[in-house]
């Protein structure tokens, strides 16, 4: 049972920012608790004061140009009395942070210090706030790894965080952040970055670790799914307010504000798409002129992208004189055709390879050995001159789109940049391209004269996308394109990416991690596991009679947006995955399939017990 007595009290607080247009108010006059062993999630979209809440409470605020100008932050310490964390000196709060206070950050790249090994990093807190030896904080770190399920935790702890991917670097922020046991834990958008089988495990880790040890959870996400699994009590913040609050039943099922049922409104679930022949676009509450949603169904579909026996392999180097001393497997013999006008997905967790299968068809990787061809071009065998001919008809929209457009150059440029290279048009054709190029992806025509900096995760996108489509391609590549925003930005950003095919007929490859977007915007599917396609088919047939075992444990760990059906459980023991590392002359065994259904095809192979 829950203690009476709050861990945190939030009292009115107003966090205020100096900008060169003035004073802008981040946090207005903000309330909550939060009791011992209770998980409060604070929803919201970008910009609504959710993480600034939170960087207060660890008075990190400050460092942003931040001011905590009105309110108190009671934080309970265990010794008896509760103190005003906003009234704290500098020595209090350092031995109170990363010690009582534990923060996971959302992102891991800037979390962590490039310079120092995973193991420094780890062990930093140990030694200082608990006086543990070098030795023992070394030993506490590896089962620290082992518990957020990264393989090879002892070769990991002398790596640096550029070595790990980024669902791994996560998961060694997550592992310093419990690092000490705190009594408080801010969750700051923790699984954004993870796949949905280690989201589930992560998830069930923090669970646990609220009940057992009785520790608050403060859990920041846009992802309504998760807070279904996750919440006591959910509070809805909005460009700085809180309004609403309420228990998770209360939110989901009976939610009073307009803002919170749209926030509910743009998730899309997990069998939603049930019975449907194709693609819908989501409703959102603002487009109900649109009508009912028309799926994207190609009438007659031909092939345009075929990729046979595709294996890219990275070498492994070692030694004083960096020879090669193994190689990674990254993409093995895999196979799929994309036809014209539709979409083909591939979903798995990190490090499976399906980000590397989609830079080796653009060749940003060089492959070792297999076939692309795109519309009668064999991609693979053409010289540098002729590859850069054929990227005019394939264009790649990137992860991380902030880190894909030139902080210097303005978005008019950027968008611009494509067709100047390619010769494209006079000046004044070209213009006209992109003003409609910003009306198409629902951009001012404003903000062409803007900088990257000066736009939400959710505009830059928008950026990426109108880039990508500059050279009118015939296939995009969309690696990850949407996880990293908001939950209603992100509906808006794939109703985009769906209209835009329904009108000019281009053929995508989406690869991403969440099985319900997936689920939303395929025609066919294929899932990827170290390397290999283990399932492939139509949307209908990998999503409503899953047949390979990987494929059914994927569905099961994806968090269902009703708090009535929660999935949080210690059930969840899913194998590590084994390394794709191996000696160099070891022969991979080809990929062999067995056909269930016409055109639903499973891997028989050793490799992956199927």
């Amino acid at each position: 049972m829950l203690d009476e007595k709050p861990l945190v009290s939030i009292e009115k607080l107003r966090v205020e920012f100096e900008t060169n247009d003035g004073v802008v108010v981040g946090v207005r006059d903000v309330s909550f608790n939060i009791k011992p062993g209770e998980c409060v999630c604070v929803v919201g979209e970008s910009g609504s004061g959710k993480s600034v809440s939170s960087l207060s409470l660890m008075r990190l605020v400050e460092f942003g140009g931040g001011a905590i100008t009105n309110g108190r932050l009671m934080f309970d310490t265990g010794k008896g009395e509760a103190i005003d964390l906003a009234k704290q000196d500098t020595p209090v709060m350092r031995d109170i942070r990363g010690n009582m206070i534990g923060m996971i950050f959302q992102e891991p790249m800037t979390a962590l210090n490039p310079v120092f090994t995973v193991g420094d990093q780890l062990t930093e807190g140990l030694i200082e706030h608990r006086g543990l030896k070098k030795s023992d904080a070394r030993a506490r770190a590896i089962e620290l790894l082992k518990q957020v399920r990264i393989p090879e935790p002892e070769r990991r702890l002398d790596q640096y965080p550029h070595e790990l991917s980024g669902g791994m670097r996560q998961r060694v922020v997550i592992a310093i952040a419990m690092a000490c046991e705190p009594r408080l834990l801010i969750c700051d958008e923790p699984t954004t970055a993870l796949d949905v089988t280690i989201q589930a495990e992560i998830l069930a880790l923090i669970d646990r670790l609220k009940r057992e040890k009785q520790i608050a959870v403060m859990f920041i996400t846009h992802d309504m799914a998760v807070v279904a699994q996750m919440a006591d009590r959910v509070v809805v913040m909005y460009r700085g307010d809180k309004v609403e609050e309420g228990s998770a039943e209360q939110i989901f099922e009976n939610p009073r504000e307009d803002y919170t049922r749209m926030l509910l409104a743009a998730v899309p679930r997990l069998g939603e798409m049930t019975g449907k022949p194709a693609p819908e676009r989501l409703r959102l509450m603002h487009d109900g002129s649109f009508g009912e949603p028309e799926p994207i169904i190609v009438k007659d579909p031909r092939p345009l992208l075929t990729v046979s026996n595709l294996t890219t392999r990275f070498a492994v180097k070692g030694g004083i004189l960096r020879r090669t001393t193994a190689l990674v497997h990254a993409v093995e013999d895999v196979s799929f055709t994309i036809n014209s006008g539709e979409t083909m997905s591939l979903v798995g967790e990190s490090g499976c390879g399906k980000s590397t299968c989609g830079r080796s068809l653009l060749r940003l990787v060089e492959p070792e050995s297999g076939n692309v061809d795109l519309d009668g071009t064999d991609i693979l065998a053409l010289s540098q001159s002729g590859l850069r001919k054929a990227r005019r008809d394939m264009q790649m929209i990137f992860q991380d789109p902030f880190a894909s457009l030139d902080p210097h150059m303005k978005l008019y440029d950027q968008v611009a940049e494509p067709m100047q290279n390619y010769g494209i048009g006079s000046r004044s054709e070209r213009e006209d391209r992109i003003a409609a190029l910003f009306d198409r992806v629902e951009l001012p025509r404003s903000f062409m004269r803007r900088y990257p900096h000066e736009m939400s995760g959710g505009q830059r996108q928008r950026i990426a996308i109108a880039r990508a489509l500059a050279l009118n391609p015939k296939l995009i590549v969309a690696d990850e394109a949407v996880s990293a925003l908001d939950v209603s930005v992100q509906a808006q950003v794939l109703n985009l990416l769906m209209e835009l095919q329904q009108d000019l007929g281009i053929s995508m490859l989406f690869i991403s991690h969440d099985m319900a977007v997936v689920e939303r915007v395929s025609h066919h599917v294929g899932v990827m596991y170290l390397g290999r396609i283990v399932e492939m088919g139509t949307r209908a047939q990998v999503f409503e009679n899953p047949q390979h075992s990987y494929t059914k444990q994927l569905m099961l760990a994806v968090p269902v947006a009703d708090p009535r059906q929660k999935k949080i459980s210690e059930d969840l023991k899913f194998k590590p995955i084994p390394s794709p590392i191996y000696p160099i002359g070891h022969v991979a065994q080809p990929s062999v399939y067995a056909e269930v259904a016409p055109g639903h095809r499973v891997l028989i192979d050793p490799v992956t017990h199927s």
